[in-house]
């Protein structure tokens, strides 16, 4: 009976829009715009002052790509489905929407951990590292932490693939992830339920670990310079990083970590909205606020 009941969805109607969501469109707009010029501008610095040719810019731009993906992905339908009161996105839309999402996400876990080690080479091995972080170095360690998301989000898509569900999907959300997916799903969630914890480990923690590693060694490393000045300096440039270190994996873990029991459709919408939509817009302005670097080229530029 439960094959006979189970259907083959051609699209999914999305719940977390009520009548009140039209008047967010301008809401959701700004916040794109800010996003894609905020990162698009961070590009752009860094591209035009040769003094931002270094690893650690060359990965910040690489960050600012993935916070353009990383709206782009959900942004533009939620517009579209705010302006037109359009609350349904088809199946094979909702499955892309995941992979992208799911890509740039386990992306941006393995370049902050990247970006961190080049802070702890930078700071604790200084007169090694041209030789450690060396370009061609540089460029696969980007691209590997590319490839990695979209590994990664590669098994969730497939196994959600194989998913079924009964009668009309409804999700309780505004746009496609795996935890929403899964609530609806009436055949067995078990294989995406694992998959989704052990990416939590291998793709969340372990990167957060190594970069709370690196930074102890940083810490430890900085308390023993001898000038204030230097001190200073070394802080300066890890702020704006191990800023938007805490945001991002704080939030990724409140996402996809979620307790079953203290489950709320509209506190799951509000954690997801922050987690994919605002940190993207925020970290441009956390770089330009607390980079001295970004700030000289900006007002160069200017």
């Amino acid at each position: 009976m439960a094959e006979e009941n189970q259907t083959q969805v051609t699209e999914f109607v999305l719940l977390g829009f009520s009548q009140e969501w039209p008047f967010l469109f301008l809401i959701f707009l700004a916040i794109y715009l800010v996003t894609v010029l905020g990162n698009a501008a961070i590009l752009a610095l860094i591209f035009l002052d040769s003094r931002l040719h270094s690893p650690m810019y060359f990965f910040l731009s690489h960050l600012s790509c993935l916070d353009i993906c990383y709206s782009s992905v959900t942004v533009p339908k939620i517009l579209v489905n705010t302006l037109h009161l359009q609350t349904t996105i088809s199946y094979q839309g909702c499955l892309s929407q995941m992979f992208f999402l799911m890509g740039c996400a386990g992306a941006e876990c393995a370049l902050l951990a990247v970006m961190a080690y080049d802070r702890y080479a930078a700071i604790c091995q200084p007169l090694h590292y041209g030789r450690v972080m060396r370009w061609g170095v540089c460029v696969a360690a980007a691209a590997g932490c590319w490839l990695w998301g979209m590994l990664d989000s590669a098994v969730h898509t497939v196994l959600a693939s194989r998913l079924s569900f009964c009668g009309v999907a409804h999700i309780q959300h505004i746009f496609c992830d795996v935890p929403p997916l899964l609530r609806i799903a009436c055949s067995n969630t078990r294989p995406s339920e694992v998959a989704l914890h052990a990416a939590s480990i291998f793709v969340g923690l372990s990167p957060f670990l190594f970069v709370v590693v690196s930074y102890l060694r940083i810490l430890v490393a900085v308390l023993r310079m001898p000038m204030a000045v230097s001190r200073h300096k070394a802080f300066s440039t890890c702020a704006a990083h191990l800023l938007v270190v805490v945001l991002y994996f704080g939030m990724a873990n409140l996402n996809y970590n979620r307790p079953s029991a203290g489950y709320s459709p509209g506190a799951d919408t509000l954690v997801s909205v922050l987690y994919c939509i605002v940190i993207p817009m925020l970290n441009p302005i956390i770089y330009s606020l607390r980079n001295q670097e970004v700030r000289g080229a900006l007002r160069k530029v200017l």
